[in-house]
């Protein structure tokens, strides 16, 4: 296959079953461990039959709201010590960096549980742990939904995802005593703000304000890639989302940073086509992992 196609999304026809939610990728056995867990929520390409069959978008408007390709961006992590895992599942499905429960209540047929009728900015959006559109604000289904529906992808995707995350978490923290945790999305290039210079940013680092990891190790990520020229952010538009809230805590040896790239640098995003720009930017973030692999991060 030519690696500047586009790779077609992966409509599945077993409507009764699923793909494996996630994959897990870790070190060769010629690769020491690192205490790096990389995490890619939202490049999953598979979409259920079933899923498709509520859709009124068509396979390739659907897929707008992938982090296209960050997967195959960050693959030669485990070279450097780091294991990843990979949602497998679209985030159009459910998206695994959202509060499991947090749901529309306007997309579903049925009155949802006093536990699923939070009210979030990201619910009014339209993106809540079930999409109810793309990233454009295109509407995704033709119907309502039922709370059986958003319960089964719940308990077979978002449950198993972060099971599988938390335990690497902490098998990497019993290992080395700290675990750092780099959970990697793409952005539209349209809301990339100006960084430092009035650059738009090419990346965007998401620490919660300080909340999610040590300073230490937002400094080294902003410093390695402004080194190599790219426009850096921080919290800007992005802080992190769920996953960097939910298990960052520094105090106790778990530090997570959310790194948000720019689609421009590497994707047509009209027809999610990778460009030329895609092997650059893939052998500047391997020498970013090198970096992250060498630090000493018992000392942080």
């Amino acid at each position: 296959m030519n690696a500047w196609q586009p790779i077609a999304p992966v409509l599945e026809a077993d409507s009764d079953g699923l793909s494996a939610p996630f994959t897990v990728q870790r070190p060769p056995g010629d690769a020491p461990a690192a205490p790096l867990v990389f995490a890619t929520p939202h490049s999953g390409r598979v979409y259920p039959a079933r899923m498709m069959a509520a859709s009124q978008l068509d396979a390739s408007a659907i897929r707008r709201s992938e982090d296209a390709f960050v997967d195959r961006l960050i693959e030669r992590a485990p070279a450097h010590g780091a294991t990843v895992i990979s949602a497998a599942l679209a985030r159009a499905f459910l998206d695994v960096n959202r509060e499991p429960w947090e749901l529309d209540p306007a997309m579903f047929a049925d009155e949802l549980p006093d536990y699923a009728r939070g009210r979030t900015a990201r619910i009014a959006a339209g993106l809540g742990s079930i999409a109810r559109v793309v990233c454009e604000g295109q509407e995704i289904y033709a119907r309502k939904l039922s709370f059986a529906e958003a319960r089964g992808r719940i308990e077979t995707v978002h449950r198993p995802y972060h099971v599988a995350l938390a335990e690497l978490i902490a098998e990497t923290r019993a290992a080395h005593g700290v675990a750092v945790l780099i959970d990697w999305h793409s952005m539209p290039s349209a809301a990339a703000v100006p960084a430092a210079g009035g650059r738009r940013c090419d990346l965007v680092l998401g620490d919660r304000y300080g909340g999610a990891c040590s300073p230490v190790l937002s400094r080294l990520v902003e410093r390695e890639l402004e080194a190599m020229g790219y426009a850096v952010a921080r919290n800007a538009p992005y802080a992190g989302g769920y996953t960097t809230e939910h298990y960052g805590r520094p105090g106790r040896g778990v530090h997570v940073l959310q790194i948000e790239v720019n689609r421009a640098l590497y994707l047509d995003e009209a027809t999610l086509a990778l460009t030329a720009g895609f092997a650059p930017l893939k052998a500047d973030l391997e020498r970013l992992f090198a970096a992250l692999a060498e630090m000493d991060w018992r000392r942080v």
